[in-house]
């Protein structure tokens, strides 16, 4: 069955939004009274029926509600996107279908990108949401500034690491002290790695120097491999 993004069709009235209407009657021909599927991106899946199509916007009606509980642990990257934005989008989709729960672009002393279109990077994660059948839509944030994240995360019950290249005896791999059923938020810097000042200031504010492995990663690679490792853990 068809499957729509609706965050708000609980509350506006049973009408899908302009884009999913597009898709709806422009691209796939869909008719009144033919049975559609609805998720919200907050853990409800809805099955509906089209009743009508008006203006721009298709009007449907709830047959059905089925809810999914969020998960015991979520996965939260913190990531410097990529000077070529499309490894970033890759990252963003992939990461999406695996159940990633939250994305934070990174502003590092070493970034090539210091912006990025986030209503494009939306529509990424609404479309591998609705591929990959999750009920959960993951939370893009504001870019933020490498100090200024940090400082926000002061209070975080999340376990908190960061990622990096270089040698240090006190890393330990991620697969080893990530906890089952507990939030996790992990920083991946960008194609020049952090800084060491930045790595230090981490360290200095609770995060957890971590390895994720013997290979030199890409940086959407290593965020990838990172949401993976969280996932499997939980």
């Amino acid at each position: 069955m068809h499957i729509f993004f609706e965050p708000d069709i609980n509350n506006n009235g049973g009408y899908l939004n302009e884009e999913e209407t597009h898709h709806c009657i422009k691209v796939l021909r869909l008719k009144k009274n033919d049975s559609i599927c609805v998720i919200n991106g907050k853990g409800s899946i809805f099955d509906c029926t089209i009743l009508d199509y008006e203006k721009s916007r298709c009007k449907i009606i709830i047959e059905r509600e089925n809810f999914s509980t969020e998960p015991n642990s979520n996965c939260h990257i913190a990531i410097a996107p990529t000077k070529n934005i499309s490894r970033f989008e890759w990252f963003i989709e992939k990461s999406t279908e695996i159940g990633i729960r939250e994305i934070t672009p990174l502003l590092c002393k070493n970034s090539e990108r210091k912006n990025i279109n986030s209503e494009r990077i939306e529509k990424i994660i609404t479309s591998a949401t609705k591929q990959s059948l999750s009920l959960w839509k993951p939370k893009l944030n504001a870019f933020v500034s490498f100090k200024e994240f940090i400082s926000l995360k002061k209070s975080s019950q999340e376990q908190k690491f960061i990622a990096y290249c270089s040698d240090n005896l006190n890393k330990k791999e991620l697969k080893k002290c990530c906890e089952k059923n507990r939030n996790v938020l992990i920083m991946i810097g960008p194609e020049g790695d952090f800084l060491q000042d930045e790595v230090n200031f981490a360290i200095e504010n609770d995060f957890q120097p971590i390895s994720l492995g013997n290979k030199r990663l890409r940086t959407e690679t290593a965020a990838l491999v990172a949401t993976l490792i969280v996932q499997l853990i939980n």
